[in-house]
């Protein structure tokens, strides 16, 4: 029996690789556009046809349990009743990495996998990170083994926090259905013995959480593909974007993810981290973009990207500077290390403060994409309208700091 039926026919994009549903998309065809979709549309909706839970149908479509419940507000993640109409994600902003090898965002809990076979497109998969008091570390890495059905040594710090929770754990966790690390892992060239790699199944519902001792974990199917498809000495950028901005076809897009555990930042905080992100989008100007548009879209935190302005096309012919991004500087920072918790060397990117200004872009009678015309964002004018949100206005004073301590995979 069919779960679902889908009201949308763009999940036919949805593509099977091996036996796992990695989304996969084309790489958009414009330079510097970093907004991928399988459709139009912000997103899809399906119709529930039997009782389930929300984390049945997360699974099915590839989603965390975050990304779902989050884009569904108003749903219970443990009963979806027949005939419910469920929400899910079309469009996805890359994250600001190299288009190379694997980046896990680990703010939105997705991987994407630039497969050197296939040019021009990128998978996308659902995982989950470390838990508030044994993150994943940020930076520039690569994958120096693949191990099939591993065994698990847990180091004698989780042993002894197991035991504290009456839960004691064996010297060696053969493998099998109950081992932690799945069927497959893929170990990373970090201090610590950090890896990405399957789940037992007790806990695929973890998938798309903070949950691991610093691990990143995925669905069965999806590191078995994933496996299958990468190769020793894989470049992976661990990056933390909570808040992306990107161009599509001359439009701007704006995505907003919930705060990791411990890392709450107020509204004030991440409105001024998205107004950097816009400007440095925009060739280092603030655009006279739709302000109740992001005041919603920081406010909502639901993952979906959504046009705040609209730039005029260049001219034929005309050739449209490059984005200049400001380039982060690696500096050490303390990580825990996920086999004894004490504090190891890891990467850090800080990228300097981006002042934001309030000056409006003049409309001359000839349009280039360097004097640009607002244009409103129609998708996202309809929703809003009803709605009155208390809105925030670029100003000159935005508090100093990087850009949400972001690191760019550089």
């Amino acid at each position: 029996m069919k779960i679902c039926t889908l009201l949308v026919s763009s999940l036919l994009l949805t593509m099977v690789v091996g036996n796992s549903y990695a989304t996969t998309y084309s790489l958009p065809h414009l330079k510097g556009d970093r907004v991928v979709a399988s459709s139009t549309g912000e997103t899809v909706t399906i119709t529930v046809e039997q009782d389930q839970t929300l984390l049945d149908i997360a699974k099915r479509f590839n989603l965390g349990q975050t990304e779902i419940v989050t884009i569904n507000p108003g749903l219970d993640r443990w009963l979806i009743k027949k005939g419910t109409v469920v929400r899910l994600p079309n469009r996805r902003i890359l994250p600001d990495s190299p288009h190379e090898g694997i980046t896990l965002n680990v703010a939105e809990y997705r991987m994407y996998y630039y497969p050197a076979d296939q040019p021009g497109t990128v998978r996308s998969y659902a995982h989950g990170v470390g838990r508030q008091d044994w993150k994943t570390p940020l930076g520039k890495t690569s994958i120096i083994k693949k191990v099939k059905d591993p065994a698990w040594h847990p180091p004698e710090s989780i042993r002894r926090e197991h035991a504290a929770n009456g839960d004691p754990l064996p010297e060696i966790v053969p493998p099998g259905p109950h081992n932690p690390l799945g069927a497959y892992a893929l170990y990373l060239n970090l201090p610590g013995d950090y890896r990405i790699h399957g789940t037992d199944i007790d806990k695929i519902f973890g998938i798309g959480m903070q949950i691991t001792h610093g691990c990143v974990r995925m669905y069965p199917e999806d590191i078995s593909a994933l496996y299958q498809s990468v190769d020793v000495g894989t470049s992976v950028y661990i990056v933390k974007q909570p808040v992306k901005v990107g161009w599509l076809n001359n439009v701007l897009y704006v995505e907003a993810h919930p705060d990791l555990e411990g890392e709450e930042k107020t509204s004030d905080e991440r409105y001024a981290m998205a107004l950097s992100l816009i400007k440095l989008e925009n060739n280092q100007e603030l655009p006279d973009f739709d302000q109740v548009v992001l005041n919603k879209v920081l406010t909502d935190l639901d993952g979906t990207p959504t046009p705040v302005y609209e730039r005029l096309p260049p001219l034929e012919g005309e050739v449209v500077a490059p984005i200049a991004k400001a380039v982060p500087v690696i500096k050490a920072a303390a990580v825990v290390s996920a086999a004894n918790k004490n504090p190891v060397a890891a990467t850090k990117a800080k990228v300097k403060d981006v002042a934001v200004s309030t000056k409006k872009t003049k409309v001359a009678a000839v349009q280039t994409a360097s004097n640009a015309k607002k244009i409103p964002a129609k998708e996202s004018a309809k929703a809003i309208k009803s709605q009155k949100p208390v809105t925030k206005t670029a100003s000159n004073s935005v508090s100093t700091g990087s850009v949400g301590g972001y690191y760019h995979g550089n």
